[in-house]
């Protein structure tokens, strides 16, 4: 996983809310363990037509919407049943950072695990911000601040522990396997 310290973007805005995670990334995908290529399945029934070509209207098919890294989503993302495929297919697609009023917590662990920024902001600053997807958005993640290209701040929450563990870009695993010096050096003082 790769550190993440600063996000710089313009956004995807995705206005539906209740974005379950089925919808994020389809049951029928989640029978692999690698997480490359989940991202041609990420919001698969919305992004695709019956006969396989792009859904010209969604937002992730627009040419304009290409490389960006940032997506604003209608409140509620991410509810649903558990599924660490959801992050991974939302990474592998190229997000880094989802902003939402109200993300479900399950799904927030998730990403927080996997690299992918969970940012709750009020309702009305989202709505704010989707009036102007092509904007471009600066996420600081040591400041714990989201700033637009005309200087306006957004401080969101995150905890100190998901912090570190983004900026030195490790899970819980490779954090504490990053601490095994200082585990070993206790555990011999402890027994002397």
């Amino acid at each position: 996983m790769a550190a993440l310290t600063r996000i710089v973007s313009r956004s995807v805005v995705l206005r539906q809310t209740n974005i379950d995670t089925d919808q994020i990334i389809p049951a029928r995908f989640l029978s692999t363990t690698e997480r490359a290529g989940l991202g041609k399945n990420a919001f698969n029934d919305w992004r695709w037509q019956a006969d396989g070509s792009p859904n010209p209207e969604f937002a992730f098919n627009q040419p304009g919407n290409a490389g960006r890294s940032i997506l604003l989503a209608g409140r509620n993302f991410g509810c649903g049943s558990s599924r660490e495929h959801a992050p991974w297919a939302l990474t592998d697609l190229g997000l880094r950072a989802i902003v939402s009023s109200e993300i479900a917590d399950i799904f927030r662990g998730n990403s927080l695990k996997n690299g992918l920024l969970p940012i709750v902001l009020d309702e009305a600053d989202v709505q704010e911000l989707m009036q102007h997807p092509d904007d471009e958005l600066t996420v600081d993640v040591a400041a714990r601040e989201l700033r637009t290209s005309s200087g306006k701040a957004y401080a969101f929450p995150l905890d100190g522990f998901s912090q570190t563990c983004l900026l030195e870009g490790v899970d819980q695993l490779g954090w504490l396997l990053g601490r095994v010096p200082e585990i070993e050096a206790y555990e011999a003082a402890r027994a002397a």
